[in-house]
This record gives structure tokens, sequence and C-alpha cells, in this order.
């Protein structure tokens, strides 16, 4: 049985002096959880202040993205290395936004994923099709490409430090959702193709999140589905009292 894990992506809302009050706000809402992993994927710049409020809670702290360099000349990233000392747990990596405004790639993925394990934090890759490419047929072209590129050198030692997010382009942000069957679907061959690249085994431990426009209304059915092991939440993760809910649908499965 895989342990549901819900994150919030923060994306680029929330000031430092705003931070304690919500993390601490989720970690009230959602005290005595123990069966769902909670995560609070912060902006670089909130992680000191939401490191102290995570402790002594269950939740988690996260970072939005990480270099793949351990250091040098590149002004305004941060390594792992920097987020491990931080205190930081998780990482999302290859959000769509990222690929979308910051040129982010299938190989650049593979390097900051491979970079964020190999410094002892969980990554949380996305992987998604735009409306296009559905409209396409082209999901599972997309899906097994953005797999087998971005996790490309990963074997099954490193399943434990994995995390997948499913993020249909087209419903994030926009108030649309993959149904339940659709979302499963993806899920499905998701896991079909890590079965592929780390073996059966290890692909079964490996977590698979929904990440688009998942929200208190859609959470427990999205969730009820075999292969959906959690949500990677961003606008309902920004207010306590929803993001508390959609924690607790993923505790009552």
């Amino acid at each position: 049985m895989r342990k549901k894990i819900i994150a919030g992506n923060w994306k680029m809302n929330i000031l430092p002096s705003e931070t304690a009050a919500l993390v601490k706000g989720i970690a009230e809402a959602t005290k005595g959880y123990s069966n769902v992993d909670v995560v609070c994927c912060t902006p670089a710049i909130d992680i000191p202040a939401a490191v102290a409020a995570c402790a002594g809670t269950a939740v988690q702290p996260g970072a939005e993205n990480a270099h793949w360099e351990p250091s040098g000349a590149y002004t305004g990233e941060i390594s792992t290395g920097m987020l491990a000392d931080a205190g930081v747990k998780y990482v999302i990596i290859g959000h769509s936004e990222r690929r979308q405004y910051f040129g982010e790639t299938d190989e650049t993925v593979c390097k900051r994923t491979t970079a964020v394990i190999k410094a002892g934090l969980t990554a949380i890759v996305c992987v998604g099709e735009t409306l296009a490419e559905r409209d396409a047929g082209k999901v599972d072209e997309v899906i097994v490409r953005q797999m087998k590129e971005g996790l490309k050198g990963l074997s099954a030692a490193d399943a434990s430090k994995l995390v997948i997010a499913y993020e249909p382009v087209w419903a994030i942000g926009t108030g649309r959702t993959a149904t339940p069957e659709q979302a499963q679907e993806v899920h499905a061959l998701i896991r079909k193709v890590l079965g592929d690249l780390i073996g059966i085994d290890a692909a079964e431990t490996v977590r698979i999140q929904y990440g688009g426009s998942m929200k208190p209304g859609n959470a427990a059915e999205l969730l009820a589905q075999k292969d959906i092991d959690g949500g990677l939440i961003g606008g309902a993760a920004l207010k306590a009292d929803s993001f508390a809910a959609i924690i607790a649908a993923a505790a009552a499965k």
C-alpha cells in the first residue's frame, strides 16, 4: 500500500511574512493524519520561514526548483546542497510552467532530478501533455518521451526518492479537470513506463500524484483511482482550509 502524498505548490505566491501562518494553519488542520505525507513547496525566499514553521509538525518543507550543479556561476539559481542545508525535503522538478516560461527540457529535468536524488532529497518530477497534444492523440507519446528522457539513468534504488506528478497542462489553472478515468489511464501508463525503466517491483512503490486542478470537490473521486496516490496542488494549497480538505480526502482512502 503506497502512502498518499499531498504537496502544495505555492508558485510565486505568499510573502515570507505570511508563510509561518499558512504552514501552521495547515499543520493544525491536519493534525493526526499519519497516513498522508503533507508537503509545502514554497518560493525560495519563503523556505527559511517554512522550515521553521514545519518543525515539530507533520508538514514537510519543499522547494519549487533546483539547479543540477553543486555550485558555480549560475546567478539566480539554487543548488540541491543549499536546499538540503536549509532543511528542505522535497523538490518539484520540470513543472509545466518551468517548461513553458523558462526553457526547461527533458534533458535539464533529468539533470535536476539526478542532482536532487543524489543530495538525498525527494524529487517530484512533473510530466503532462498540452491541450494540442491531447487533441492530436499524442498523450502516450508525450508521457513516454518525458519519462524516458527525464528519468534516464535512474535505478530501482532511486525509487524511494522519486514521486511523479501527472499534470495535464490543459487543466492547470483553467478550471478544467481530467475525469477520474482520464487521469487513471495516464497514471497507469506512467507506472507501466516506470516498470520498463526501473523494474516492476520498484515502480509499484513510486507514488504518482495528480496535478491538474485537484480541489476539495473532486479530490475524493480522483484519489479513489488505483494509481492516483496523491495530488500536487496549486491554488487550493494557498488556503489552509481548502488544502486541509484535500488532505482529509486522501486520509480517508
